[in-house]
């Protein structure tokens, strides 16, 4: 027998290792019954690769100090041999089978293992944790551990304790256990976070903990925050860190006695033990300077177009409105620059009764006339500010400067004032800036739009920008920009002061003052107004064995992990990647905490420590089961932004597309196990792929992937500017995981059908789908997004979170025109004189009660004016653009061309990369860039809704000169289970549409000639005539009147909307002036011929929409 006291400081041999069978003469125990069978059961299953293992056989954990070997190895000895003293097991006795043996493997000095000076003998547990801190053991054991890496341990986790989900959302609730089940399950694994989202009234808000006399509570190892998943041990002397494993002393002033389960007994008194977020307040050695007062800093464009347009009046009223609210409490600076061809300064010293402007022409030696009081105290200096405020507009209103701007040296002197206090630069910009450091050229190409050369428009080719954002974020300086664009602005290069400056980007296309003007007052008020996080800086931690990949967001990288956010306000959003850094998952439990580091308006330098736990799973089937499939859009939306920016926009439609069908693959081919280093399918897996049913969690993720491939920030073609595109990309990477489901698949509501309890406050137990805003108003009946539910005699507003688009058939009730619109018909009317009356009668009354509704959230105290565009049935321009809204339909580029239910039909097929099978099959190699399979163009507009196989599916036999199709409309297999056949086509005797249309917009041959102007004449796109699909020669007009006509040339441009693209007035006082000939033109009239818009339905053929039961399911309720 060994000695008793062990060698190595480790327990005598007999107490540690696992009881081999009896023998004769030996007094051992015997082993409790059927282990050897477990035992050999769970060592077939394990992989020589590194797999996943079977579960442990259930009871409780065995304290043992060595790991079994194979069966029939007898006792192998641990590396470098036996230590002195150690105890040699004896050989099998005569007639016995070899005994289930144990290759001993010690537990290597780490920060997983026992304290210094030896682990003590009376403690059975873990690493001399007590007993009763042991958890029972996990459905799937730890991977085992090689010599020389740590042991693993179980975790004491409540899993009931979460993040609020308002806070932060995973894409999953469990993590894959090792990084080849993370690769072939293709789930995106990470999160969204809002540190500062706003709390509702009825949710609780964060708690706030001033540290004692020990001060907060950190890992010494990886400054871990103590949080509510560390593991207490040694009766709460000690705690190890569930980040970095590390054992850490607890302060004797924090000390508290565990419980029964060991648990600190004052584990509820304490929020940093017992929730997932937790503020504390940062002591003085978190501080490198003394807090920093608000400070806000006006940068405004005042040449002729800002002065005409009305810009520099309402940014003046919105500023003027918000001093009273501006954060600060009597601490808050001020200061203004404008400029035009040379820059301003103004003295808002307290003794002035009205402001010195003093100005600097020489861009070149840009100086600073006077070294105080241009960033003023706002208490001392109210009256001059005021003062300021009420004569701007009319400062430059006589001789404004004309297409001259220098927003470089602006920028440059508002940096020079601000740098040794930092706070908030609003910018104000209305044309391309030219002079100076910084200075743009109109790079606007028409002939890169739809090809792979678009790409260079969205980046930007002036590295100026991004290095001023860079040195802003330095000094603590935030951006928000806020763009009124009449021409190409290259958006691309000015977006990157505020991305690196944690800033945010605004534009206002061919701002007009009547109607855009709330909306932009009340954007430019809740920026200025709301709380903000100043000097801030955040870091993301998690488990040892995984790591942050990647970043998503608006920030400033420090070093490695670090996010620098000079603001960090409620609508700042960040996403996140996790990876795993080793093959395999040492722990069974993951946690990530979030740790944001700012100073308040109040001058408190605070913590906000945001700490999740995840389980870790080895079944593909829990991982799939736990998605949070609107989180994983979110997510993958801003992968692709990303990849769209690096590679194009293609690859990143692609990716997306490709995501989604690998997802739902996996999803249907149930769990596999590796054996050697093979995949072998589960025994739910016989059935065919294609015929089972996606899991409930994943029923939207195909039609979310489809809406964001026809999102503005990803479709193809040519109608999408390259300034709107980047718009919509900055936007889709800024915005929460609810704003991103709304952005991507709007709401569509029949505005005609509300009956008279919409607009009203909803009674008690209604279904909350079917309300919003603060009082619970009523909506009204939600409709799926297709060209099916349009009506001529209806009307449908169209709403994705940021614009309205209000639809009016030709035939809706002239009653409720006259409501909305005062005028009993649109027909004949200018539309850039219509107003949405949202007061009046009873029913303008309860519409514009819906249309606030929809702009209020419950948790914040904000509400952005709504602003409405009206399309006229009809009005081809205007029906393009709002068409593009209707994601269930076919859009007229290369990977848009399938509507839902053909998508649905790919997917469930488990396609591969290629793309889903449009109609009459893929586009030839030699085919024209971003053409639609089948020529087919965008959806058709109301009432042409064509025989079927022009509306949902391919076209009829003899035009593409097949074999007849089998299996109704939608061409190709039947549908997939559950999705249930598409809708019928059209009653008999309606008209069909021109051979080419497919309804929907007109299709121009040639690139858009500007931003918000309309199509020019047919010609030959990008200087040349593309291809014919069938083999036929180039088509150079008109299509021929029979057989297959050539494709569509390109995609159709932006519409004009009654305040798009339509510039400034050249003189008088500002309001809508009449749109020029050119950039933001008036349509030109509708005309017969290739091009031309289909007819429409004549008066009394109107046909009720199909039904809906045959269609694949709208979005549930809940996510409406």
């Amino acid at each position: 027998p060994a000695p008793a006291g062990g060698q190595g400081g480790f327990p005598p041999p007999q107490r540690q290792m696992a009881p081999p069978p009896p023998a004769p003469g030996r007094g051992f125990a015997p082993p409790p019954p059927g282990q050897p069978q477990q035992l050999n059961q769970a060592m077939g299953n394990m992989s020589l690769q590194g797999g996943n293992r079977a579960p442990p056989p259930p009871g409780p954990p065995q304290p043992t100090m060595f790991t079994p070997a194979a069966p029939g190895r007898g006792f192998a000895p641990p590396p470098g041999g036996p230590a002195p003293g150690q105890f040699a097991p004896p050989p099998p006795a005569p007639g016995q089978p070899p005994a289930p043996a144990a290759t001993p493997q010690f537990n290597q000095p780490s920060s997983f293992g026992p304290p210094a000076g030896g682990m003590k003998q009376a403690q059975p547990g873990f690493y001399g944790a007590p007993a009763a801190q042991q958890r029972p053991a996990a459905p799937a054991g730890p991977p085992a551990v090689g010599p020389g890496q740590p042991a693993p341990f179980q975790e004491q986790v409540d899993f009931s304790i979460q993040v609020p989900k308002r806070l932060c959302r995973f894409t999953a609730g469990k993590i894959p256990q090792t990084a080849t089940m993370a690769t072939s399950s293709k789930v995106p694994v990470g999160g969204i976070l809002r540190p500062m989202a706003p709390c509702a009234d009825e949710a609780e808000d964060v708690d706030v903990v001033q540290p004692g006399n020990a001060g907060i509570i950190r890992c010494k190892k990886c400054r871990t925050y103590i949080n509510a998943f560390v593991m207490w041990m040694e009766n709460g002397r000690r705690w190890r860190c569930n980040i970095c494993a590390m054992l850490n002393e607890c302060p004797s002033t924090y000390f508290c006695h565990l419980d029964e389960k060991g648990q600190r007994r004052d584990k509820d008194q304490r929020p940093e033990l017992s929730k997932g977020v937790v503020e504390f307040v940062a002591p003085a050695e978190y501080m490198v300077r003394p807090p920093q007062e608000p400070s806000y800093f006006f940068v405004l464009d005042v040449t002729a177009t800002a002065v005409r347009s009305g810009m520099l009046k309402s940014a003046a009223k919105a500023i003027l409105d918000s001093l009273d609210d501006l954060p600060g409490q009597g601490r808050t600076k001020i200061g203004f620059i404008t400029f035009d061809n040379s820059v301003h300064y103004y003295n808002l010293a307290p003794d002035l009764s009205a402001p010195q402007m003093m100005v600097v022409s020489d861009l070149k030696e840009l100086f600073v006339p006077l070294p105080d009081h241009l960033l003023v105290n706002l208490n001392e200096s109210r009256s001059v500010v005021e003062a300021f405020l009420e004569n701007l507009p009319e400062m430059f209103a006589k001789r404004p400067v004309v297409s001259q701007s220098c927003l470089g040296p602006a920028l440059k002197a508002a940096f020079t004032v601000m740098k040794q206090i930092g706070g908030k630069m609003c910018v104000f910009q209305s044309i391309l800036p030219m002079l100076g450091d910084g200075g743009l050229r109109a790079r606007e190409n028409q002939s890169f739009m739809g090809t792979p050369n678009e790409i260079k428009l969205l980046r930007s080719e002036v590295p100026w920008y991004k290095e001023t954002a860079i040195e802003f974020s330095r000094q603590q300086i935030s951006v928000d920009m806020f763009i009124f664009p009449y021409q190409y602005m290259d958006l691309a290069a000015l977006s990157e002061l505020p991305k690196y400056t944690a800033g945010t980007l605004n534009s206002y296309v061919a701002f007009n003052a009547e109607t855009d003007g709330p909306r932009f007052e009340t954007q430019l008020n809740k920026a200025l107004t709301q709380p903000i996080a100043f000097e801030a800086v955040m870091r993301i931690r998690c488990t040892k064995g995984m790591r942050i990949s990647n970043f998503y967001g608006n920030f400033f990288i420090r070093g490695t992990d670090l996010l620098a956010l000079p603001n960090c306000t409620s609508d700042s959003v960040f996403g996140f990647d996790l990876a795993h850094d080793d093959q395999n998952m040492p722990s069974q439990v993951v946690t990530v905490q979030a740790a944001l580091l700012y100073t308040s308006s109040t001058g408190e330098r605070r913590i906000r420590v945001l700490t999740q736990a995840l389980p870790v799973t080895s079944l593909t089937s829990e991982l799939i089961g736990s998605i949070d499939q609107e989180a994983i859009c979110s997510l993958l939306s801003k992968q692709a932004l990303d990849l769209g920016i690096k590679t194009g926009i293609d690859n990143a439609r692609m990716r997306m597309q490709q995501t989604c069908v690998d997802i739902i693959r996996n999803a249907k081919g149930g769990d596999k196990r590796t054996v050697s280093g093979y995949s072998v399918p589960g025994p739910q897996a016989g059935q065919d792929e294609g015929e089972k049913e996606i899991p409930e969690n994943l029923s939207l993720l195909p039609l979310y992937t489809l809406a964001m491939m026809k999102n503005v920030a990803f479709r193809g073609g040519t109608d999408v500017h390259p300034d709107e595109r980047v718009q919509a990309m900055y936007t889709l990477n800024s915005m929460w995981v609810d704003q991103c489901r709304d952005f991507i698949y709007p709401k569509m509501f029949a505005i005609h059908g509300m009956g008279p309890e919409v607009g009203l406050p909803a009674p008690e137990g209604t279904d909350a789908s079917n309300v919003a805003g603060r009082e619970g108003t009523m909506l009204p009946q939600v409709v799926n997004l297709s060209i099916d539910r349009l009506t001529s005699d209806g009307i449908f507003l169209v709403d994705n979170g940021l614009q309205m688009s209000l639809w009016v058939g030709r035939q809706a009730d002239p009653s409720v025109q006259q409501s909305l619109f005062g005028v009993a018909s649109l027909e004949g009317v200018d539309m850039n004189q219509i107003k949405v009356n949202m007061t009046g009668d009873d029913f303008a009354t309860r519409f514009g009660s819906v249309l606030l509704a929809l702009r209020e959230d419950p948790a914040d105290e904000f509400v952005i004016a709504p602003k409405v565009s009206v399309v006229r049935e009809g009005d081809q321009h205007m029906e393009a653009r709002f068409f593009w809204f209707l994601i269930e339909d076919r859009a007229s580029f290369q990977g848009g061309t399938h509507s839902y239910p053909e998508f649905m039909q790919f997917v469930n097929s488990a396609g591969g990369p290629g793309g889903p099978p449009g109609p009459g099959g893929a586009p030839p190699p030699g085919g024209p860039r971003g053409m639609p399979p089948g020529g087919m163009g965008g959806p058709p507009p109301p009432g042409q809704m064509g025989p079927p196989g022009q509306m949902g599916g391919p076209p009829p036999p003899g035009q593409m000169g097949g074999p007849p199709l089998q299996h109704g409309m939608m061409g190709g297999p039947p549908p997939p289970r559950g999705m249930g056949p598409p809708p019928p086509g059209p009653p008999r005797g309606m008209a069909p549409p021109p051979p080419r249309g497919m309804g929907g917009p007109p299709q121009p041959t040639g690139a858009p000639p500007a931003y918000g102007a309309p199509p020019p004449a047919p010609g030959p796109p990008m200087g040349g005539p593309a291809p014919s699909r069938m083999g036929a020669p180039p088509a150079r007009g008109p299509p021929p009147a029979a057989g297959m006509p050539p494709p569509p040339r390109a995609a159709p441009g932006p519409p004009r909307a009654p305040a798009y693209g339509a510039p400034p007035p050249r003189g008088g006082p500002p309001g809508p002036p009449p749109a020029p000939s050119g950039y933001g033109a008036p349509p030109p009239p509708a005309g017969s011929g290739y091009g031309a818009p289909p007819p429409r339905r004549p008066p009394g053929g109107v046909a009720p929409p199909p039904p809906r039961g045959n269609m694949p399911p709208p979005p549930p309720p809940q996510y409406r």
